[in-house]
């Protein structure tokens, strides 16, 4: 006869008496998480719009969080903290990455059938995607007109925007480490956009040039360009998703469109760090 397993009488109350506890559900707050997808038309599928843009924002939230973890971290000479930090930040943008996949299945036809309803929003407003943008180093005047409506976001972005990005904070570590840097590179205004300078190239090779001498400064480098070329991947799927579903219109809020994502596809964050590829 086949024993029967004792069930220890206390189970039940563990997973089920939660009048003194707090829930997963409380602990995530996913009443208002779940409260927040709110149909502006009775289309099926304007509830994958919404939930693959609110899912790329929460992503871009930890993006921004270990970004900032990273930056401190180098200014700090803790190398080793930054690289697990940035690492993540890698591995996140995968995820928004794929988001795109899903994004591609509304086609057309079933996007222009509730597209009227999004009135002046528009993806290109994302304030927390201007805010990766300015922790690496692009930062342009114009942006943060956009966010003047709302005073207290906008002060906010005006805050980010007069940090250093983490290009500034690595090439500072270069110059700590003792490979000759400009100082007027070290000293710039970090408000404007990093445009590429010799000594910093020069700097860039000395470390790829002698790695066991300069690992750290090696790995940081490797951990630069691996966020670049996943971001501009991201650009990338965003542009061919943009044009997959509404060709080269002009996009909501204004924007050009495609024509705008596929600018700023040219634009590069950490020049060096790629033109030493050829110069090597």
């Amino acid at each position: 006869m086949e024993k029967k397993e004792r069930r220890d009488p206390t189970e039940a109350s563990i997973h089920t008496d939660f009048k003194n506890n707090m829930t997963y559900g409380e602990y995530l707050s996913l009443d208002k998480i779940l409260a927040g997808q709110n149909r502006l038309s009775d289309h099926h599928d304007e509830m994958l719009f919404i939930i693959i843009h609110q899912v790329s924002e929460l992503w871009m939230k930890l993006i921004l969080h270990e970004l900032k973890g990273a930056i401190e971290a180098i200014e700090n000479d803790e190398l080793s903290t930054a690289f697990k930090m940035l690492a993540r930040v890698s591995k996140t943008q995968t995820q928004i990455i794929q988001a795109w996949d899903v994004l591609s299945t509304l086609t057309p036809s079933e996007y222009m059938q509730f597209r009227d309803s999004l009135g002046q929003a528009s993806g290109f407003q994302s304030y927390q995607y201007r805010m990766i943008e300015f922790a690496l180093g692009y930062k342009t005047p114009h942006v943060l007109k956009i966010y003047e409506k709302d005073k207290e976001l906008h002060e906010h972005l005006k805050v980010a925007y007069q940090e250093p990005g983490i290009y500034d904070v690595a090439i500072k570590a270069l110059s700590r480490a003792g490979l000759p840097i400009d100082s007027d590179v070290l000293d710039r205004d970090v408000t404007e956009t990093y445009e590429k300078n010799d000594s910093v190239m020069q700097a860039w090779l000395t470390v790829y040039r002698d790695v066991d001498t300069h690992w750290d400064l090696y790995e940081l480098a490797e951990k630069l360009v691996d966020i670049e070329d996943w971001l501009q991947q991201w650009r990338f799927r965003h542009m061919k998703t943009v044009e997959r579903i509404i060709g080269f219109k002009q996009g909501t809020g204004g924007s050009s469109g495609v024509g705008y994502l596929k600018k700023v596809l040219d634009h590069r964050f950490f020049p060096e760090l790629w033109d030493i590829r050829t110069a090597l």
